[in-house]
């Protein structure tokens, strides 16, 4: 066990498949998982947290690895009767799922906080290590396609990603604070994650909370992230194709060059190997290894390789 104060920026499934090996090598108690909720939205009355439920079912043990989110083996006789009843049901949430939302809502109407809600929850799953939504205060990932707005929700799952992004802005994020402990985790932190995620979707949000970024450019921690892009195409989701329609190079060399400002060192693909000298000459080391996690192993494989990189 490694035994230092380790913070993650995490997303969703990339995110979730590198904590599932995090939590195999370093202690719960030393690890701090600060979650995208820039895809938070309302369903049906229910406040539903897509990232943050993915890596807590993930940490929980009983995500759908086919799907990378959902729950295992869920059914979905609320969405047929709904369906029937005239309602959307675009956005596949399992019955067992339902029943997270429910929960989480009712919490957060009697008053508890997000973080506070979630820590709950997590309870309850039985999840040790620490997941914490970025802010309390509600920051919304807006997609713009020339003059049309999507909520992210919309954009991704209702209409499959494929409208051309002009621009992302996250509303609410300037007067945002960060949830509690997270400033004073990143100041304190041996070593900062940020996991495989969509750079401009996932942890962009998180970075777009003032004194989060400020917190980052600041830490003494040894920042490592991972490259969500592996020879030029995202392992999951439309991350290249943002990246590039965005203006930037969709590739490992684009995810390190955005996040310049505060790698130290960055991990990438062995088909990517080509592009460390590149990646070098911005100021920051490179570890090149496997970085398709295809199951626990291949996870842990990877940590180790995050927790070693200095």
């Amino acid at each position: 066990m490694f035994m230092e104060l380790v913070l993650a920026l995490a997303g969703g499934v990339g995110a979730a498949r590198l904590l599932r090996g995090l939590v195999r090598i370093v202690s719960p108690d030393d690890l701090v998982i600060v979650g995208n909720t820039g895809d938070d939205f309302e369903f049906h009355g229910l406040h539903v947290s897509p990232d943050l439920d993915i890596v807590m079912y993930t940490l929980a043990g009983i995500v759908d690895e086919t799907k990378g989110w959902g729950v295992v083996g869920d059914t979905f006789s609320c969405l047929r009767m709904l369906e029937k009843l005239g309602f959307e049901t675009w956005f596949k949430l399992g019955d067992e799922d339902l029943a997270v939302q429910i929960v989480r809502t009712d919490l957060l109407k009697s008053s508890a906080t997000l973080s506070g809600a979630v820590a709950e929850v997590c309870r309850m799953l039985g999840v040790k290590a620490r997941l914490v939504p970025m802010s309390n205060d509600p920051v919304r990932t807006v997609v713009l396609s020339g003059s049309v707005r999507w909520g992210f929700q919309e954009y991704f799952v209702k209409r499959g990603a494929r409208d051309e992004v002009t621009d992302v802005l996250f509303e609410g994020h300037e007067d945002a604070e960060p949830a509690p402990g997270i400033v004073e985790a990143i100041e304190n932190a041996g070593r900062v994650v940020i996991c495989p995620s969509n750079p401009i979707l996932s942890i962009n949000p998180i970075l777009s909370i003032p004194r989060i970024k400020a917190a980052m450019r600041n830490t003494e921690a040894y920042v490592v992230g991972v490259s969500p892009i592996v020879g030029g195409k995202a392992v999951k989701g439309p991350a290249a194709r943002i990246m590039s329609t965005l203006g930037l190079e969709a590739s490992a060399y684009g995810v390190a060059k955005f996040y310049e400002d505060f790698l130290d060192h960055i991990i990438i693909d062995r088909v990517d190997a080509g592009l460390r000298t590149r990646i070098e000459k911005l100021g920051m080391k490179v570890t090149v290894a496997d970085t398709i996690m295809k199951d626990v192993e291949s996870s842990v494989s990877l940590a180790e390789k995050v927790m070693h990189a200095q």
